[in-house]
């Protein structure tokens, strides 16, 4: 199981949680430090018809900057940890250092490439904004296709240190070999986490019960608490294990061989699926 094998090399290094974990709290205080404000002003909460239909620049240019920084946040972090994956898997044992220092020496390609990123984010709102129905099925199409594409950029960036466009391109070229596993490894890993979190959604209903049917008790906040509390961990463990898994993907399709902590049959039958 690639999840099973993605656990055997992380948990070699568990210290590498500290980057997903790190990667949470940031994108939670950029949430708060965008939309906060912009909430209590009220300019997205009491659009006029034209607005709601059209949405003006301004909307687009603070959708923008929050994706640059969400983007630039989660790219960084990753970065680390597939730099760190890549060494365990080639033999070396990494530390919470080089996976910062990596991260560091590609600054300037992270953020080109969060730039990137945060265009095509754009780009797929405004489409899902010009048409409700119709706009959302082309922009999760797009969307899809765009995941799949750019699935192996990251370590090709922090690795190779090619450009975001090159990247890109060398992306899209193994995922002509590598298509079955892409699809599989990912919805394989949503669907275990998704059924990890029930206890977490379990939690938090029964903190709204009890908040509905007695009010704010101190039973409905520790559920409160302990479900999100869950789902925070379990957040950390999948970008973690994500990453690694990307990291051994890559390199099975650089190398054509199995990497270290991976059982060569088990991608072989992964990657022949089509």
């Amino acid at each position: 199981m690639l999840m099973s094998a993605s656990w055997q090399v992380l948990k070699k290094d568990k210290e590498l949680l500290v980057f997903p974990l790190i990667s949470s709290i940031c994108g939670l205080v950029l949430l708060a430090v965008f939309f906060v404000p912009v909430y209590q002003s009220g300019f997205f909460t009491s659009p006029d018809e034209r607005t709601a239909s059209n949405p003006p620049t301004i909307f687009y240019l603070v959708f923008f900057a929050f994706y640059f920084c969400s983007y630039f946040i989660v790219v960084f972090f990753n970065s680390a940890v597939i730099a760190c994956a890549v060494m365990r898997m080639e033999g070396g044992d990494p530390t919470v250092s080089d996976g910062f220092r990596a991260a560091f020496s590609r600054l300037g390609t992270i953020a080109a490439w969060a730039f990137v990123s945060a265009s095509v984010g754009l780009i797929l709102k405004a489409i899902e904004d010009r048409s409700k129905l119709v706009g959302r099925i082309v922009a999760w199409l797009l969307g899809v296709a765009w995941t799949v594409a750019s699935f192996l950029v990251i370590p090709i960036l922090v690795v190779e240190g090619k450009g975001p466009i090159d990247a890109l391109r060398e992306s899209t070229a193994m995922l002509r070999k590598t298509w079955g596993q892409q699809l599989v490894g990912k919805l394989g890993f949503g669907a275990i986490f998704l059924i990890v979190r029930i206890p977490a959604i379990v939690l938090i209903v029964l903190g709204f019960m009890s908040v509905h049917s007695g009010g704010l008790t101190i039973l409905s906040v520790l559920c409160f608490a302990a479900g999100v509390l869950w789902i925070f961990a379990t957040s950390v463990y999948q970008s973690a294990l994500s990453s690694t898994f990307q990291a051994a993907v890559y390199m099975y399709a650089r190398d054509g061989q199995a990497p270290d902590g991976f059982d060569a049959q088990l991608i072989t039958d992964v990657m022949t699926r089509r």
